[in-house]
């Protein structure tokens, strides 16, 4: 069984910019890529953040887009999960989406259900306001559970928040640029609350996961927008050396990158330097069928070049990540 990760970045039609002219690489430009994509990472479940909804001719908002991307692909037809807005349809932009050639059992999505709303008061927003205001992540938690050979598999697809400061009110000029370094630095670690949140969220989720079961088959995979050693992936992973008890050592989950050697171990590119941002992780007892992993980073280009220039690629700036399991017919734990 393999399992991949893959932010296919903003997946979409292409828009009219301020002038009025269409921008961006057309779409079948971008399925050009794509497709030989899609079929080398050879997917039973394929997991992908940046999903775009559309609307075509006024109709309710679609996946239309990735549908269109799949025809013709092995995927055509899987059973689809999908983030969505409290109508019941996908989100606009930057939906999580989960193809499974193995059934899905069920799934939901989770968004300041076990953290309730932060209050802060911004110190640099212009006016000053007295009163607290309300912190919410923006996306969502993905949770499918899935059917491995009769045994229950808890996939969870994440897109943490991005680096980007958050607005502050009086401090921004545009989404790139600020009036001061004090509002872009308050942005920034607003930002930075909203990523460690939805960490925190995911860890409490698979804590709950190994209360019913410590044996759980547990795989959490997606764009962290962070790096190893850094705050969110801590949080997520649980390590003893954090916990400093040996007895939640079956609550730590194992990054699937640390198969890799170091030079390979990036899915991003930002002047010249890899970082890797998007993760893997899987429980101690799917270890027992973890066979390797692979990123398909060879043809990654430099972000902050297409930044810098405003060139819109028709390739996404992330590689995809792909782990391979074993049949889970061949190896069965003891019940817990």
């Amino acid at each position: 069984m393999r399992i991949a990760t893959f932010n296919i970045e903003n997946l979409d039609e292409q828009k009219p910019g301020k002038d009025g002219k269409l921008k961006g690489p057309t779409l079948e430009a971008r399925f050009e890529i794509l497709r030989p994509q899609l079929a080398r990472i050879n997917a039973d479940i394929l997991c992908l953040q940046e999903v775009h909804g559309q609307e075509p001719d006024g109709e309710a908002r679609s996946l239309q887009t990735l549908n269109e991307l799949l025809q013709g692909t092995q995927y055509e037809g899987w059973p689809i999960a999908h983030t969505v807005t409290t109508e019941g349809i996908p989100y606009d932009v930057r939906n999580l989406v989960v193809v499974s050639r193995l059934p899905i059992i069920e799934h939901q999505q989770l968004r300041n259900d076990r953290i309730d709303t932060l209050l802060y008061r911004p110190i640099t927003e212009k006016p000053l306001k007295e009163e607290a205001g309300q912190i919410t992540w923006e996306r969502p938690i993905l949770h499918a559970t899935l059917d491995w050979n009769g045994t229950p598999l808890h996939l969870i697809n994440l897109h943490l928040k991005s680096r980007i400061p958050s607005r502050i009110k009086g401090q921004d000029r545009d989404r790139f640029s600020w009036k001061s370094v004090g509002g872009w630095a308050e942005g920034y670690f607003i930002s930075s609350m909203k990523r460690v949140g939805q960490a925190l969220e995911t860890r409490i989720l698979i804590d709950e996961l190994l209360d019913e079961n410590r044996n759980a088959l547990i795989v959490v995979c997606g764009d962290f927008n962070a790096e190893p050693g850094e705050v969110p992936i801590e949080t997520i992973v649980g390590r003893i050396e954090n916990t400093g008890n040996p007895e939640l050592g079956f609550r730590q989950l194992l990054p699937c990158s640390n198969s890799l050697p170091r030079e390979s171990r990036y899915t991003h590119l930002h002047e010249g330097q890899g970082n890797l941002l998007d993760h893997m992780l899987i429980s101690r007892a799917m270890m027992a069928h973890y066979r390797g992993a692979e990123i398909h980073n060879e043809a990654l280009h430099d972000e902050s070049i297409a930044f810098a220039s405003d060139v819109k690629y028709p390739e996404s700036d992330h590689a995809p990540f792909v782990v391979e399991f074993r049949d889970k017919a061949l190896i069965e734990l003891p019940p817990a």
